[in-house]
């Protein structure tokens, strides 16, 4: 007999799988305050290794209570005291809700060391409260020199609870600021709610996977008999997106073509603005008639305010998972979203809002068990950071958009910023523009902020065999002082990351790439091989500037300064690095690399983010009378193309092998004795290739695009992955990955548009992916 097949998929981090479950971050050098209850079991987890961790109790009337933990203090350990009283904005927030469970944050007692040092990744300890406490939880650490390695990592704590909640709702997390209202919608209904000008709406989904329709009205125009309502349709129009997001293109508008609302920050990052919400009509079609539904509880819930019913309302759906699939059908699917997950909008005019908690139930709108909305309405005083939320993992706590040590410099040049990879990064800049920017750098001299690079220290007696086996290059041949370029493959031969290594001494590396998922891979690998190794990231302590183009080296020799032990930077070779400092001996410290992603000459500095103001303005007050001119991503991009510089997303995945994505000279299988990730795999994959990545030149002057089909004849032979307008060249060229038959140069083949057989722009296939300055020799100088 059968037994029945059960559905059990892994869902990270979602709160109806596991109810008595919560999970919180300790930021590298912060803390975290929880509340426990007696049964409740804490456990806390130094997620990347030799990360210190210190713990205070307190108990109900504010006295010490580690014992209730069954901790002691240890002496010293009062990281938690000066942190709390360094005069921060942060640190006054928290001594404020600490006075209010009376607690004096200036005069603390010394708290618990949970562990001593060297402790390996994903150490932890596991405590039991036997009272009501109210616990701090810290990872002590401070500012180190850009040349140091011993960065200050996050602490992970998971709490048990001995009795959650039996309604299977979460805690609802802390205001983000002074509240003017808040309430909490219930499944199958919707409420009204009036805000003023300036005022911030918060829609917070409690406990998951749950949609909520929102619409808003002009509440003048309303008084004056007119219905002037939020449009999903002009939004997407004056936006070019499906959905409004926090940055350049925030603005949700009205019929008349007017904002109503900004996008200031986003949780989640995937919502619907396609369909109407839900209405009688829909459930009734499926058999379930008099089924609870949106539209009309957003009718009712408006109807005090003189808004005329409708049978179905265009709503900006949070949360709602839907799409346009390649057959032009209109798909849906379970939200996105985690408890605690939400949107915060800012009103720019006084609105008359209605939100709803969707009653879906026969679909996966809501994850199968709608549950509850919670509405939070902020003062107009408050000043809350643009954001989007990232998560390294599907299981990882969410992290904020971040801004570098250098956007002061930046902002105060452009308002043009993406979200890229978690940092708010510029793409072009006001009074410049791309192809300025673009000439600086190919003729004289510009600077850009790649801060967003993942950078990770691997350290250890075991780091060298570590990354010889995790990387494709023969990291052995390393010398301190050197720079390489290597490929990070998974099993099958599918690339992970690629990115730059840095040999700082006998056993201590820094790995540089586009992947958070990096340092969590290593340190998979040096577990499973039992080494003794550490990796810590490093991204939030390390920035950095690329300074690009035939000037770059006479710009920096004017303002780097080097000891005798290092090469000064006119001798710095290419892929090699020096440590020296800003201006003189006493300046700040710095790592300067002669590396880059322009195929000019170029150098990549990097520092700690509390010099990165004064690293920047050094740079301007000597650069400008050489041309210096900031650099923005559009720019970068036609630069990278121009060099054949392959791009993660573009000319690579985990579906693609280096020699497919155009790097295997980085694949040294004949040299490199030691065996390595991927090696089998990509043994047999050259042997046997496929696809080639390849330079195309266009005919004419229409471009090409990311993703568009390549033929020859009916027959698709490849896709472009990415394409530019020479400006140097004069012509349209792009990177493409052809099917190994047809790489000769001098192949014709066409790049087909609209359905990819109506339309045909004609190419060539080039000598080389390089299509300036093909023998590096500007890159060399």
């Amino acid at each position: 007999m059968n037994l029945p097949v059960i559905s059990r998929p892994l869902e990270p981090a979602l709160f109806a799988r596991a109810p008595g479950l919560e999970r919180h971050r300790v930021a590298p050098g912060g803390l975290t305050v929880i509340a426990l209850e007696p049964g409740d079991r804490l456990e806390v987890i130094d997620l990347e290794g030799d990360q210190r961790a210190e713990l205070l109790a307190f108990d109900e009337t504010g006295r010490e209570a580690l014992a209730a933990l069954g901790l002691l203090s240890s002496p010293g350990a009062n990281f938690i005291g000066l942190l709390l009283n360094d005069g921060s904005r942060e640190s006054q927030h928290v001594a404020n809700g600490l006075r209010k469970r009376h607690i004096d944050a200036r005069h603390l007692p010394t708290a618990a060391r949970l562990w001593p040092a060297g402790t390996p990744a994903g150490f932890s300890r596991s405590l039991t409260a036997s009272a009501n406490l109210l616990v701090i939880a810290a990872a002590p650490g401070g500012q180190v020199a850009v040349d140091s390695q011993q960065r200050t990592s996050e602490l992970r704590l998971i709490i048990q609870r001995a009795n959650p909640s039996s309604l299977l709702v979460p805690a609802l997390p802390a205001p983000l600021g002074e509240l003017v209202d808040e309430f909490t919608i219930a499944p199958g209904t919707a409420r009204d709610y009036i805000v003023a000008p300036g005022q911030y709406i918060q829609v917070i989904d409690v406990a998951g996977r749950q949609c909520s329709d929102f619409v808003a009205f002009d509440r003048r125009g309303l008084d004056a008999g007119r219905e002037i309502d939020l449009d999903p349709t002009v939004t997407r129009t004056l936006n070019g997106n499906a959905y409004p997001g926090p940055g350049l293109f925030s603005r949700f508008f009205d019929r008349d073509l007017q904002p109503m609302l900004e996008v200031v920050r986003d949780t989640v990052g995937r919502h619907d603005t396609f369909a109407l919400a839900c209405t009688a009509r829909y459930y009734e079609a499926q058999g379930y008639f008099g089924h609870a539904n949106c539209s009309d509880n957003i009718s009712r819930a408006l109807a005090a305010h003189g808004v005329q019913g409708r049978r179905g309302w265009p709503a900006i759906n949070f949360f709602f998972n839907t799409g346009v699939d390649a057959h032009q059908q209109l798909t849906l699917d379970e939200p996105w979203s985690r408890p605690g997950d939400y949107v915060l909008l800012r009103a720019m005019r006084e609105l008359v809002c209605a939100s709803s908690s969707c009653p879906d139930d026969i679909d996966p709108a809501n994850g199968w068990q709608p549950t509850d909305i919670h509405i939070r309405v902020y003062a107009d005083k408050e000043r809350f950071s643009i954001a989007m939320a990232n998560r390294k993992t599907p299981d990882a706590d969410p992290v904020l958009t971040r801004e570098s040590g250098f956007h002061p410099g930046t902002s105060a040049l452009t308002r043009q910023f993406v979200n890229y990879r978690g940092w708010w990064t510029p793409t072009q800049f006001d009074g410049y523009g791309t192809l300025a920017e673009y000439h600086a750098c190919r003729e004289k001299v510009a600077v850009m902020d790649l801060s967003a690079l993942r950078k990770f220290e691997v350290l250890g007696p075991d780091a060298e065999a570590l990354l010889n086996h995790c990387l494709t290059r023969d990291v052995r041949k390393l010398s301190v002082g050197q720079v390489v370029y290597s490929a990070m493959c998974h099993e099958h031969g599918g690339m992970l990351d690629d990115g730059t290594l840095l040999r700082l001494g006998p056993d201590a590396f820094r790995w540089i790439g586009g992947e958070d998922f990096g340092g969590d891979w290593l340190r998979q690998q040096a577990e499973k091989l039992g080494m003794k190794v550490w990796i810590k990231s490093a991204s939030e302590q390390i920035h950095n500037i690329a300074v690009q183009g035939p000037l770059a080296r006479e710009l920096l020799k004017q303002m780097i300064w080097t000891p005798g032990t290092q090469p000064k930077l006119e001798e710095l070779g290419w892929f090699r690095f020096l440590i020296g400092r800003l201006d003189d001996y006493d300046g700040a410290p710095l790592m300067v690399s002669r590396t880059g992603y322009t195929g000019e000459l170029g150098y990549e500095i990097w520092c700690h983010p509390n010099d990165a103001m004064q690293l920047w303005q050094r740079l301007w007050q000597l650069g400008e009378p050489l041309g210096l001119a900031p650099l923005g991503l559009h720019a970068l991009d036609m630069l990278r193309i121009e060099a054949g510089l392959i791009f993660a997303g573009y000319e690579f995945s985990d579906q693609t092998d280096p020699f497919e994505a155009g790097i295997g000279f980085c694949v040294p299988l004949k040299s490199k004795q030691d065996d390595f990730i991927g090696r089998d795999a990509l043994l047999r994959r050259k042997e046997h290739p496929m696809q080639q990545l390849v330079g195309l030149q266009l005919d004419g002057n229409e471009p090409a695009a990311h993703g568009d089909c390549v033929h020859v004849g009916r027959a698709r032979v490849g896709v472009i992955t990415s394409a530019t307008r020479s400006p140097v060249l004069g012509k349209n060229i792009a990177l493409c990955r052809l099917a190994v038959d047809y790489c000769a140069p001098g192949t014709r083949v066409e790049i087909g548009k609209l359905d990819g057989q109506q339309k045909r722009i004609g190419a060539t296939v080039a000598a080389s992916t390089v299509a300036y300055d093909p023998d590096k020799s500007r890159v060399r100088a």
